[in-house]
Protein backbone atom coordinates (compact mmCIF):
# COMPACT_ATOMS: atom_id res chain seq x y z
CA UNK A 1 0.00 0.00 0.00
CA UNK A 2 1.37 3.43 -0.87
CA UNK A 3 0.88 6.73 1.13
CA UNK A 4 1.69 9.19 -1.91
CA UNK A 5 2.01 13.00 -1.62
CA UNK A 6 2.44 14.99 -5.07
CA UNK A 7 3.85 18.24 -4.87
CA UNK A 8 2.94 21.16 -7.16
CA UNK A 9 4.83 22.61 -9.68
CA UNK A 10 6.07 25.65 -11.80
CA UNK A 11 4.11 26.79 -14.00
CA UNK A 12 6.35 26.82 -16.74
CA UNK A 13 6.94 23.19 -16.37
CA UNK A 14 5.37 20.08 -17.79
CA UNK A 15 1.41 19.88 -17.17
CA UNK A 16 1.23 18.92 -13.82
CA UNK A 17 -1.84 15.75 -14.79
CA UNK A 18 1.80 14.58 -16.65
CA UNK A 19 4.06 14.79 -13.82
CA UNK A 20 1.79 13.51 -11.30
CA UNK A 21 1.63 10.33 -14.09
CA UNK A 22 5.52 10.01 -13.93
CA UNK A 23 6.14 10.69 -10.29
CA UNK A 24 3.00 7.77 -10.13
CA UNK A 25 4.99 5.67 -12.00
CA UNK A 26 8.10 6.03 -9.95
CA UNK A 27 6.50 5.03 -6.91
CA UNK A 28 4.87 2.50 -8.40
CA UNK A 29 8.93 1.31 -9.52
CA UNK A 30 9.46 1.52 -5.72
CA UNK A 31 6.64 -0.26 -4.11
CA UNK A 32 8.19 -3.35 -6.49
CA UNK A 33 11.21 -3.02 -4.31
CA UNK A 34 9.90 -5.00 -0.74
CA UNK A 35 12.20 -3.54 1.56
CA UNK A 36 11.36 -0.08 0.54
CA UNK A 37 9.50 1.98 2.84
CA UNK A 38 9.78 5.75 2.04
CA UNK A 39 10.76 7.90 -0.68
CA UNK A 40 10.84 11.53 -1.00
CA UNK A 41 12.10 13.40 -3.97
CA UNK A 42 13.10 17.16 -4.20
CA UNK A 43 14.93 19.92 -6.44
CA UNK A 44 15.42 23.23 -6.39
CA UNK A 45 14.39 23.06 -2.63
CA UNK A 46 11.05 22.04 -3.62
CA UNK A 47 9.64 19.04 -2.47
CA UNK A 48 8.09 17.26 -5.60
CA UNK A 49 6.52 14.31 -4.14
CA UNK A 50 7.05 11.82 -1.42
CA UNK A 51 5.43 8.41 -0.83
CA UNK A 52 5.09 5.67 2.44
CA UNK A 53 4.87 2.31 2.25
CA UNK A 54 3.37 -0.74 4.26
CA UNK A 55 1.78 1.94 5.90
CA UNK A 56 4.31 3.71 7.01
CA UNK A 57 3.87 7.22 8.61
CA UNK A 58 5.83 10.21 7.81
CA UNK A 59 6.19 11.26 11.59
CA UNK A 60 7.89 7.89 11.75
CA UNK A 61 11.45 7.97 13.06
CA UNK A 62 13.74 5.37 11.34
CA UNK A 63 16.34 4.12 12.68
CA UNK A 64 19.13 5.40 9.89
CA UNK A 65 21.65 2.67 10.80
CA UNK A 66 25.29 3.12 9.36
CA UNK A 67 24.13 6.64 7.66
CA UNK A 68 24.34 7.76 11.20
CA UNK A 69 28.50 8.10 10.25
CA UNK A 70 27.88 10.92 8.08
CA UNK A 71 25.76 12.84 10.71
CA UNK A 72 29.00 12.15 12.55
CA UNK A 73 31.22 13.18 9.51
CA UNK A 74 29.41 16.37 9.59
CA UNK A 75 29.66 16.91 13.67
CA UNK A 76 33.13 16.85 13.33
CA UNK A 77 33.36 19.85 11.14
CA UNK A 78 31.45 22.06 12.74
CA UNK A 79 33.49 20.73 16.26
CA UNK A 80 36.71 22.06 14.29
CA UNK A 81 34.64 25.55 13.19
CA UNK A 82 33.48 26.03 16.81
CA UNK A 83 37.62 25.63 18.32
CA UNK A 84 36.63 22.52 19.84
CA UNK A 85 38.59 20.13 18.15
CA UNK A 86 42.30 21.89 16.91
CA UNK A 87 41.91 20.39 13.28
CA UNK A 88 41.72 17.22 11.61
CA UNK A 89 45.39 16.77 12.03
CA UNK A 90 45.11 16.54 15.72
CA UNK A 91 46.28 13.00 17.10
CA UNK A 92 43.52 10.68 18.87
CA UNK A 93 46.14 10.14 21.55
CA UNK A 94 45.01 13.85 22.86
CA UNK A 95 41.57 12.52 23.58
CA UNK A 96 42.45 8.88 25.11
CA UNK A 97 45.31 9.72 26.96
CA UNK A 98 44.75 7.32 29.97
CA UNK A 99 44.37 4.29 27.14
CA UNK A 100 47.71 5.66 25.79
CA UNK A 101 49.74 5.37 29.35
CA UNK A 102 48.53 1.95 30.35
CA UNK A 103 48.97 0.97 26.04
CA UNK A 104 51.91 2.83 24.55
CA UNK A 105 52.07 2.20 21.26
CA UNK A 106 53.45 5.00 19.29
CA UNK A 107 52.40 4.03 16.16
CA UNK A 108 48.48 3.95 17.13
CA UNK A 109 49.42 7.61 18.60
CA UNK A 110 49.94 8.73 15.00
CA UNK A 111 46.65 7.83 14.06
CA UNK A 112 44.77 11.38 13.63
CA UNK A 113 41.03 12.79 13.67
CA UNK A 114 41.54 12.99 9.85
CA UNK A 115 42.15 9.17 9.68
CA UNK A 116 39.41 8.16 11.48
CA UNK A 117 36.57 10.39 9.12
CA UNK A 118 38.11 8.54 5.98
CA UNK A 119 38.41 4.75 8.01
CA UNK A 120 42.05 4.72 7.05
CA UNK A 121 43.27 4.05 10.92
CA UNK A 122 44.56 0.57 9.54
CA UNK A 123 43.21 -1.31 12.56
CA UNK A 124 40.78 -3.92 12.06
CA UNK A 125 37.31 -3.61 11.29
CA UNK A 126 34.82 -3.90 13.93
CA UNK A 127 31.93 -4.21 11.57
CA UNK A 128 30.32 -6.99 9.87
CA UNK A 129 32.11 -10.12 11.37
CA UNK A 130 33.81 -8.16 14.85
CA UNK A 131 30.49 -5.71 15.12
CA UNK A 132 28.89 -8.20 17.40
CA UNK A 133 31.87 -8.90 19.38
CA UNK A 134 32.59 -5.26 19.54
CA UNK A 135 29.06 -3.70 20.71
CA UNK A 136 28.88 -6.82 23.56
CA UNK A 137 32.17 -5.42 24.91
CA UNK A 138 32.17 -3.84 28.11
CA UNK A 139 34.44 -0.77 26.81
CA UNK A 140 33.79 -0.19 22.92
CA UNK A 141 36.71 2.59 23.36
CA UNK A 142 39.27 0.62 23.94
CA UNK A 143 38.11 -2.56 22.31
CA UNK A 144 38.32 -0.49 19.01
CA UNK A 145 41.89 0.85 19.78
CA UNK A 146 42.85 -2.31 20.88
CA UNK A 147 42.70 -3.62 17.23
CA UNK A 148 45.49 -4.99 15.48
CA UNK A 149 46.43 -2.92 12.48
CA UNK A 150 45.54 -4.92 9.04
CA UNK A 151 46.57 -2.04 7.01
CA UNK A 152 49.04 1.04 7.16
CA UNK A 153 47.89 4.42 8.25
CA UNK A 154 46.75 6.54 5.40
CA UNK A 155 46.56 3.35 3.36
CA UNK A 156 43.67 1.16 2.38
CA UNK A 157 40.05 1.78 3.86
CA UNK A 158 39.09 -0.74 6.94
CA UNK A 159 35.31 0.26 7.13
CA UNK A 160 34.73 0.14 10.74
CA UNK A 161 32.06 1.61 12.54
CA UNK A 162 34.42 1.34 16.08
CA UNK A 163 36.36 3.85 14.16
CA UNK A 164 32.96 6.48 13.82
CA UNK A 165 32.70 5.83 17.14
CA UNK A 166 35.90 7.20 18.65
CA UNK A 167 35.23 10.40 16.28
CA UNK A 168 31.51 10.39 19.10
CA UNK A 169 33.44 10.41 21.69
CA UNK A 170 35.85 12.82 20.56
CA UNK A 171 33.35 15.25 19.92
CA UNK A 172 31.94 14.22 23.46
CA UNK A 173 35.51 15.15 24.82
CA UNK A 174 36.58 18.33 23.18
CA UNK A 175 33.22 20.07 23.68
CA UNK A 176 32.60 18.62 27.40
CA UNK A 177 29.09 17.60 26.26
CA UNK A 178 27.22 14.87 25.25
CA UNK A 179 27.04 14.36 20.83
CA UNK A 180 23.47 14.40 20.98
CA UNK A 181 23.77 17.72 23.19
CA UNK A 182 26.03 19.16 20.49
CA UNK A 183 24.08 18.05 17.46
CA UNK A 184 21.24 19.76 18.62
CA UNK A 185 22.89 22.86 19.38
CA UNK A 186 24.62 23.37 16.43
CA UNK A 187 22.80 21.00 13.61
CA UNK A 188 19.62 19.62 14.58
CA UNK A 189 17.66 22.59 16.59
CA UNK A 190 18.95 24.86 13.79
CA UNK A 191 17.16 22.91 11.15
CA UNK A 192 14.55 22.07 13.46
CA UNK A 193 15.56 18.00 13.65
CA UNK A 194 14.05 15.61 16.48
CA UNK A 195 16.17 13.01 17.49
CA UNK A 196 13.59 10.11 17.32
CA UNK A 197 16.08 7.71 19.71
CA UNK A 198 19.89 6.76 19.55
CA UNK A 199 22.28 4.39 21.03
CA UNK A 200 24.63 5.31 23.91
CA UNK A 201 28.21 2.93 24.81
CA UNK A 202 28.45 1.11 28.01
CA UNK A 203 30.15 4.48 29.46
CA UNK A 204 27.25 6.90 28.05
CA UNK A 205 28.87 7.90 24.89
CA UNK A 206 26.53 8.25 21.92
CA UNK A 207 27.09 6.07 19.12
CA UNK A 208 29.29 7.49 16.47
CA UNK A 209 28.15 5.16 13.64
CA UNK A 210 24.75 3.59 14.02
CA UNK A 211 21.62 3.51 15.20
CA UNK A 212 20.57 6.85 15.03
CA UNK A 213 16.46 7.64 14.17
CA UNK A 214 15.27 10.28 12.15
CA UNK A 215 12.27 10.57 9.86
CA UNK A 216 12.50 10.93 6.68
CA UNK A 217 11.75 14.28 6.28
CA UNK A 218 14.63 15.45 9.13
CA UNK A 219 16.96 13.74 6.58
CA UNK A 220 15.55 15.50 3.84
CA UNK A 221 16.74 18.89 5.63
CA UNK A 222 19.89 17.82 5.58
CA UNK A 223 20.65 16.68 2.32
CA UNK A 224 19.05 20.16 1.52
CA UNK A 225 20.81 21.95 3.74
CA UNK A 226 24.62 20.42 2.38
CA UNK A 227 23.08 21.17 -0.99
CA UNK A 228 22.89 24.92 -0.31
CA UNK A 229 26.86 24.75 0.48
CA UNK A 230 25.97 24.61 4.68
CA UNK A 231 23.14 27.35 4.48
CA UNK A 232 19.65 26.95 6.05
CA UNK A 233 17.58 29.62 6.11
CA UNK A 234 19.98 32.23 5.78
CA UNK A 235 22.14 30.87 8.86
CA UNK A 236 25.61 29.22 7.51
CA UNK A 237 25.11 25.88 9.69
CA UNK A 238 28.63 24.46 8.47
CA UNK A 239 31.33 26.34 6.59
CA UNK A 240 31.33 25.84 2.65
CA UNK A 241 35.02 24.29 2.88
CA UNK A 242 34.20 21.12 5.68
CA UNK A 243 31.35 19.82 3.01
CA UNK A 244 33.87 20.22 0.01
CA UNK A 245 36.28 18.41 2.20
CA UNK A 246 33.18 15.98 3.10
CA UNK A 247 32.65 14.79 -0.20
CA UNK A 248 36.34 14.18 -1.71
CA UNK A 249 37.54 11.02 -2.47
CA UNK A 250 40.05 9.41 0.25
CA UNK A 251 39.94 6.05 -0.13
CA UNK A 252 37.24 3.72 -2.39
CA UNK A 253 35.44 0.74 -0.39
CA UNK A 254 36.85 -3.10 -1.12
CA UNK A 255 33.48 -3.99 -1.60
CA UNK A 256 32.38 -1.67 -4.40
CA UNK A 257 32.66 0.94 -6.50
CA UNK A 258 32.24 3.74 -4.30
CA UNK A 259 34.34 6.83 -3.18
CA UNK A 260 34.70 7.41 0.59
CA UNK A 261 35.58 11.11 1.71
CA UNK A 262 34.76 12.10 5.72
CA UNK A 263 31.61 9.60 6.26
CA UNK A 264 30.25 10.80 3.15
CA UNK A 265 30.37 7.81 0.28
CA UNK A 266 30.22 8.77 -3.32
CA UNK A 267 29.47 6.93 -6.80
CA UNK A 268 29.00 7.89 -10.37
CA UNK A 269 24.91 7.18 -11.19
CA UNK A 270 24.93 7.71 -15.20
CA UNK A 271 26.26 11.07 -16.23
CA UNK A 272 25.79 12.16 -12.47
CA UNK A 273 28.21 12.21 -9.17
CA UNK A 274 25.78 10.94 -6.34
CA UNK A 275 26.79 11.79 -2.86
CA UNK A 276 25.22 9.57 -0.34
CA UNK A 277 25.01 8.82 3.46
CA UNK A 278 24.35 4.97 3.42
CA UNK A 279 23.12 2.86 6.06
CA UNK A 280 22.55 -0.85 6.10
CA UNK A 281 19.83 -2.19 4.55
CA UNK A 282 18.80 1.04 2.23
CA UNK A 283 18.74 3.94 4.87
CA UNK A 284 20.03 7.23 2.11
CA UNK A 285 20.21 11.05 1.68
CA UNK A 286 21.42 11.11 -1.71
CA UNK A 287 22.50 14.72 -3.39
CA UNK A 288 23.09 14.55 -7.07
CA UNK A 289 24.20 18.73 -7.46
CA UNK A 290 24.36 18.72 -10.73
CA UNK A 291 20.98 18.35 -10.70
CA UNK A 292 20.27 20.52 -7.47
CA UNK A 293 17.65 17.30 -6.58
CA UNK A 294 18.17 15.54 -3.13
CA UNK A 295 16.44 12.04 -2.55
CA UNK A 296 15.91 10.04 0.73
CA UNK A 297 15.35 6.18 1.17
CA UNK A 298 14.28 4.50 3.97
CA UNK A 299 13.79 0.82 4.26
CA UNK A 300 12.84 -2.20 6.28
CA UNK A 301 16.37 -4.49 7.46
CA UNK A 302 14.28 -7.24 8.07
CA UNK A 303 15.64 -9.22 5.04
CA UNK A 304 18.58 -7.15 4.88
CA UNK A 305 21.85 -9.30 4.27
CA UNK A 306 25.74 -8.86 4.44
CA UNK A 307 25.23 -9.32 0.78
CA UNK A 308 23.60 -6.03 0.46
CA UNK A 309 21.37 -7.18 -2.64
CA UNK A 310 18.86 -4.39 -1.76
CA UNK A 311 21.36 -1.67 -3.31
CA UNK A 312 20.77 -2.76 -6.96
CA UNK A 313 16.78 -1.96 -7.41
CA UNK A 314 17.80 1.50 -5.52
CA UNK A 315 20.66 2.60 -7.62
CA UNK A 316 18.45 0.86 -10.70
CA UNK A 317 14.98 2.98 -9.28
CA UNK A 318 17.32 6.35 -9.43
CA UNK A 319 19.26 5.99 -12.30
CA UNK A 320 16.63 4.71 -14.57
CA UNK A 321 13.65 6.52 -13.35
CA UNK A 322 14.23 9.57 -10.78
CA UNK A 323 17.44 11.05 -12.60
CA UNK A 324 15.66 11.13 -15.99
CA UNK A 325 12.43 12.57 -14.48
CA UNK A 326 14.93 15.28 -12.65
CA UNK A 327 16.39 16.24 -15.95
CA UNK A 328 13.25 16.75 -17.61
CA UNK A 329 12.30 19.43 -14.80
CA UNK A 330 15.41 21.11 -15.67
CA UNK A 331 14.96 21.15 -19.63
CA UNK A 332 11.58 22.90 -18.82
CA UNK A 333 12.81 25.48 -16.40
Amino acid sequence: MITLLIASTSAIAQPLSEEKDELSEIFEKADEISSLRSLLIQQHGELLGESFFNGRSPNRAFNIKSASKSIIGLLVGIAIEEGFIPSVDEPISTYFPEYFEENPDPKKEQITVRNLLSMQTGLRSTSSGNYGAWVMSDNWVEYALDQDFVSQIDGRMVYSTGTSHLLSVIITKAAGMSTKAFAEKFLFAPLDVTVGGWDRDPQGYYMGGNNLALKPSDMLKIGQMLIDKGVWEGEQIISMDWIIDSFKTYTYSNYNPYGYGYQWWNKRTGKYTTLFAWGHGGQYIMMIPELDAVVVMTSSVTNASRRRTYKRPVFVLLEDHIIPYLESRLELN
